[in-house]
This record gives C-alpha cells, structure tokens and sequence, in this order.
C-alpha cells in the first residue's frame, strides 16, 4: 500500500519520512505535489499536518527545529492510528547512549528520564531500561586505549534465514570457496596477531561470530579455532571468548569439546523461535528438540556460560507462540538472553514476501508490545537484567534488541561495541575494524571486502588498509 505525503519545506523531509515510517513501516511512503493522503506545511513559525477532514497545527520554537517537528508528527499519527509506540520519536541510534552520556555528567536518575520523556516522547518504561543498561555499560566501558576486542567473521551458514540480511552464504552451494577462506582468514589472524604483539596491545575480548562459525566440518573448525587460540588467547590473559554457535544443526561434540580445549568462555546457542512451524517457515533445519539436546550437551561439557537469541515479531508469530518459547527457554536456564525485534531488511527474503507478496503476516503493534512483555518478565523470572541494548532500522513495531543476563555474565565485547568506546580489529569478508580515538572522541573504521572470493584474492590488501588505519592511532607505541 501507497501512503503519499506532500510536503512544502525539503529540509525536513528526511525526519518526516521517519516519523510516517514508524506508523506504515511496510507501506510504500512516497512525497508527491497532488493527490496526497497527508499534507505537510511548514510556514510561519507553525507546523501543520492535514489529513482527510482532519487539521492540526502547533506553534514553533523560534525557526522550529527538527525535533519538535517529529515530536509533532509523531503525536499526530499516534492519534489518527491509534496505535502506541513506546520508543516515541526515536530512530536509528543507540538510546542507552543518552543515558550514558548524561550520567558521565553527572545527571540524576529524574533527570535522565525526564529528558526522554521531553526529547523524544519515549515511555517512562523505556527511559529507565535505557538508565539501567547504562549503568551496567559505566562498569565495564572500556577507558585505555590500548586495550583492544577481536571479532573473527564466517560467513558460511547451514541455510539462509528468510529474514536475513548479513554476509552469510549457504555453505551446501559454496564448498569450494571454504578452504580457500580459511586459509585467508589464517593469513589475516598471523598478521594480525604480529601487529598486536608488535605495539603491546591488551585484547580483552574475542568474539567469533558470523553467519555461523559451526558452519564448517569438525576438522575445519578444530583448526580455524587452535589458530584463534595461538593468535589472540593463549597466555594473554583475554577477559572474555565468545563463539557464536548458532543454530544447533550445525553444533557437534566433537565441535564443543574443541571450544571447550581453546578456552572458550561463553557460547550462543540461538534458537529464535522455540516454536517448529516457524523454524520450518524461516528456513531452519533444525527443531525445537535439537535445540534443547544441543543446550544440553554444551552442558554436560562444562559450559556455564550459555547465550541463547530469541526473534519477537517473527512471520505468523503471536503472542501464544512467544509465550511458548518463553516457556521453554526458562526450563533450559541459560546464562544470558538476546531479545531481537524482527527487522525487515530490504535484502531479505523476508521484504519481498511480506512487502511485495504480502504471503506473511506481522503482529498489530499492541500484541507486539505485549509479546515484548512476556520477554522481559521472562528475563526477571531468570534473574537477568538488562546490559547492553541497540535498535535498526525498519523493526516491526519500533522495538528495540536488548541484551539480559544473569550477574557477572554480561557479554563485555558485546558493551565494547555498542559504546563504540574500544577499538575492534574485525577479521574475515565483510568484517568492519573500527579505530576509537578516545582522546579526541572519534572513529575511524575499515570494511574487508563482503564477497568471499574478493575476500580471498584481496587479503593481503586488507590487512595492509587495515594495519594503515590502525597506525594512525598505534604508531606512538
């Protein structure tokens, strides 16, 4: 469906468009001169927003600024749809940043609060989830700035997920090109590695994500991870080792008891969904049993530091499904819960079914807000709190992903990233390092190429841009 605006004044056009985007996320919002659903003016200190036989209008701050006039449209089409989006007029940051900032000076816990409420409309509920995991972000910030993460990328998974959008390849269709990447991705991490010893550098996490680094066979990961372990673990006193199983078809014991040899400290076992029909409608091959025989294996293994991700908003899901999950995810205990809303990427299979093909369907936005809430007391029933939070683009209902777990279990380099207050060196095709000049409080990053063969034949040339950049901030050591 068509939703068309027209608009008098370009220079807001970008914030207006958000606004509508929030409340017709999967319409097709276009700006026209005639034949328009809504009209926009903005002229003499006022705003006003027409719509059928409808009018409203607000005076102007001065000029006006951009805020108000979102705060404005927000409200307006809050009214007209009914629907309530907790988030208010906030798009596309990181909101605990807010609350952050503000307690680094020195605001109190009112304080905070009031200013989302006033700025941006939020919820009283959401401004002091944002104070929490802020709180939690204060104690384990990174502050030196030789202190440094590692992410290591594979972009291979067992089958690509309706609703991704990442550089993750079906590995049944690229069996040629897996030997060829690890042995790039080798290369990368010895270089690496000689730079970090080179300038001293403390690496006080390491993350292994991807698509799924289980993707690959037993012998293919035990050595993928002995080289992890000789580049950036053994006797460095790393914080924190995470690898990102994912999905439990691809989890084997043999694969579990390598982790377990390399010192691994903390697994994501992600099932998304405890619900077989969905698993089935997304594009997994696994079930919901293989997930909790996995989850218990890595169990009897040692592993007492478990991940497990959930989707809210997934296609067809409701409420009774999410209850479902909830329900299983607490008999299993883990250790820490992701909280994911769904987020229709344009690259998706899942945009063009549900955009172009209309063949799914996504909760209304108050069942979603309820499906929320079985999550988070879900999260209290398991003794988590919240830790570490960040929102996109384009998720159903305006939500937000957030990270919960129990104490002392919170995922460092997952803070790390979300604060942007360390620098990661990001290995692997379509890794992105970033460079935090904490002194001067900026970033500066470098993006390895996404496709896998230009990965293997450009290798060299990334670690050379990358080594580069990291320069720019490590050549006084």
């Amino acid at each position: 469906m068509e939703i068309k605006v027209s608009l008098n004044n370009e220079k807001f056009r970008y914030d207006i468009y958000q606004m509508f985007n929030i409340f017709f996320t999967f319409h097709d919002i276009s700006f026209v001169k005639e034949g328009e659903d809504f009209s926009v003016v903005i002229e003499d200190n006022q705003v006003y927003l027409k719509y059928k036989t409808s009018s409203y209008t607000e005076s102007l701050d001065n000029e006006g600024t951009k805020e108000q006039i979102k705060r404005f449209i927000f409200k307006v089409l809050s009214d007209i749809t009914g629907d309530k989006y907790p988030w208010g007029t906030m798009v596309g940051i990181r909101p605990s940043k807010i609350a952050f900032n503000l307690l680094e000076k020195d605001k109190n816990e009112q304080e905070i609060v009031d200013y989302y409420k006033k700025n941006y409309l939020a919820s009283e509920e959401k401004a002091r989830l944002c104070l929490e995991v802020a709180r939690y972000e204060q104690k384990l910030v990174n502050r030196e700035e030789k202190n440094i993460s590692i992410y290591i990328g594979m972009p291979f998974c067992p089958t690509r997920c309706l609703y991704c959008s990442f550089a993750s390849n079906p590995i049944s269709g690229c069996k040629s090109l897996v030997d060829p990447y690890l042995n790039a991705l080798s290369f990368e991490i010895k270089k690496i590695k000689e730079y970090i010893s080179q300038k001293g550098l403390n690496i006080e996490t390491v993350y292994f994500g991807g698509g799924t680094p289980t993707a690959v066979d037993n012998e293919q990961f035990e050595i993928l991870m002995e080289q992890i372990y000789e580049g950036f673990i053994k006797e460095r006193g790393v914080k924190e080792f995470t690898v990102e199983c994912g999905r439990p078809d691809s989890i084997t014991k043999k694969k579990l008891e390598a982790m377990k040899r390399f010192q691994v400290t903390r697994i994501s076992i992600n099932p998304q969904t405890m619900n077989d029909d969905t698993l089935k409608g997304i594009g997994r091959n696994h079930s919901v049993e293989d997930v909790i025989e996995k989850f218990s294996l890595a169990r009897e293994l040692g592993f007492d530091n478990i991940n497990m991700d959930i989707i809210v908003g997934l296609p067809n899901e409701g409420l009774n499904y999410i209850r479902k999950t909830c329900d299983n995810i607490f008999k299993l205990n883990p250790e820490s819960l992701t909280v994911h809303g769904m987020s229709i990427k344009r690259a998706s299979k899942l945009h063009e079914n549900l955009v172009l093909k209309q063949e799914v369907s996504i909760p209304l936005q108050k069942e979603l807000n309820e499906m929320y809430e079985e999550t988070k007391n879900l999260a209290e029933q398991l003794d988590m709190h919240p830790y570490y939070m960040y929102r996109q683009k384009n998720m159903v209902g305006n939500m937000e992903n957030v990270g919960y777990s129990k104490e002392g279990k919170e995922c460092v380099y997952n803070i790390q990233m979300i604060e942007d207050k360390q620098t990661i060196i990001a290995l692997g095709a379509d890794a992105v390092s970033k460079v935090v000049f904490l002194e001067e409080n900026r970033i500066e990053r470098f993006g390895n190429v996404k496709d896998v063969k230009e990965y293997v034949n450009r290798v060299e040339e990334m670690v050379e841009g990358k080594i580069t950049l990291l320069n720019t901030l490590y050549n006084k050591y």
